[in-house]
């Protein structure tokens, strides 16, 4: 098997080393608990960059407008009116559509800034031409994006009357011509932007939800180590103190009974030691749900398509199986990202027999394994990080075995029996 150069994680603690969590990750801190806010949450680079993407393919049905300023038959006054209308309608857009999906305006901004795109986009397509009707359409944008659907559909319906009206100048010519196809997109992107934004804001709701949700959690899990950490050394410590009392009054006369006093004060703070050390390995204790989400990242962040589970697999082990299958997938991927030079590993979590036939019947295990299309094995001894793993699974009843993929790279399995 080839040696990747997994890291042996299985170091000791040295002694007096962190204990766990210390005092301040009991406190209240502003900066690591606060609720993200909208524009924290949902907005992200990528999404950022589709978004002005988005919005600059909408610009291209600007081409009618723009070609009327480029060669339509205006003086010069009506030409330099039309050029400011056209930038202060851009400018209002912009602000309403792509600012107010980020950082929400209150109705009273909002509502202004509509009535103008209105009554611009109005006097534009009566001083210039009809090629300036498709300046609606974009009003019934704004108005799906910004506007609670009640008025969104009567704000919709408006532009839909305005282009009728201009396009049938009030019906001296009540005829079909350039107007009436914009009547469908006008409508479809009004409606199309009030179902967008009923995701956003749906989007926006789920995801404080969740970031609520993982505070009450990070409470109640430093409420949780405050409660274990006071039952575990509680008890010890007023007894120590209690002790080193009475031991300090014997001495010096009674230096016999002080000396008991304080071998009694060394056995109870080694009990307290052992205890508390026990308590913290459960902390430190992996799990598979927390070492996918961490898989999924690592994977994602080295620019490895990642196909993994999103969680584990129903039927669970034991902590302690758990805790071993964790690792395991905690090296493997690490193997992947800095060793294996693959472009795509392949998770996989199954409950299987002892024969590894999924759903029969034997010796149930749950059965973890990871492969990537990297370089695969070279031939050489088995590294300490897979030396490691065997060891830290056959404890706990589990197996490892290594082999090459089936179309190259490198396979890893781990076992470990699952409860009934």
């Amino acid at each position: 098997m080839r040696n990747r150069g997994m890291a042996d994680t299985r170091r000791p603690a040295a002694a007096g080393e962190g204990a766990g969590p210390g005092v301040d990750a009991l406190r209240p801190n502003p900066a690591r608990d606060r609720v993200p806010a909208f524009g924290d949450a949902l907005e992200t680079r990528r999404r950022k960059r589709f978004r002005i993407a988005t919005i600059c393919v909408w610009m291209v049905f600007l081409s009618g407008p723009v070609s009327d300023l480029w060669t339509g038959d205006h003086s010069g006054p009506a030409l330099a009116g039309a050029v400011a209308g056209f930038v202060a309608f851009l400018a209002a857009y912009l602000t309403l559509v792509y600012r107010h999906i980020k950082t929400p305006f209150p109705l009273r901004v909002v509502y202004p800034l509509l009535f103008f795109l209105y009554v611009l986009a109005l006097v534009l397509s009566l001083t210039a031409s009809e090629l300036w009707l498709v300046l609606f359409v974009y009003v019934a944008v704004a108005i799906g994006a910004v506007l609670p659907t009640r008025q969104a559909v009567a704000g919709v319906a408006a532009c839909v009357l305005a282009l009728a009206a201009v396009g049938t100048d009030f019906g001296a010519r009540p005829t079909w011509s350039g107007w009436s196809g914009l009547v469908i997109p006008c409508v479809l992107a009004g409606f199309v932007l009030m179902s967008a934004r009923k995701t956003i804001l749906t989007m926006r709701e789920l995801r404080e939800t969740r970031a609520v949700v993982a505070q009450l959690a990070a409470n109640e899990e430093r409420l949780r180590l405050a409660r274990d950490l006071h039952d575990l050394l509680g008890h010890s410590l007023s007894l120590i103190t209690l002790k080193s009392e009475l031991a300090g009054r014997m001495l010096p006369a009674r230096p016999e009974e002080a000396a008991t006093q304080v071998a009694d004060i060394e056995r109870v703070s080694r009990q307290a030691l052992v205890e508390v050390r026990e308590a913290i390995g459960d902390y430190r204790r992996p799990t598979l749900a927390v070492e996918l989400a961490g898989a999924r990242t690592a994977l994602e962040a080295a620019g490895v398509v990642a196909e993994l589970p999103h969680r584990p697999p129903p039927v669970r082990p034991a902590p302690e199986q758990e805790a071993a299958l964790a690792w395991a997938l905690r090296e493997a991927v690490t193997n992947v990202v800095r060793h294996s030079g693959a472009t795509r590993c392949t998770v996989t979590l199954r409950d299987c027999d002892g024969d590894g036939a999924p759903d029969g019947d034997g010796r149930r295990l749950l059965r973890l394994t990871v492969a990537d299309d990297g370089e695969g094995p070279t031939g050489a001894g088995e590294g300490n990080g897979l030396s490691g793993l065997r060891e830290r699974l056959a404890p706990v009843g589990g197996s490892l075995s290594t082999s090459a993929g089936v179309n190259g790279g490198f396979t890893l399995c781990a076992t470990v029996p699952s409860l009934p």
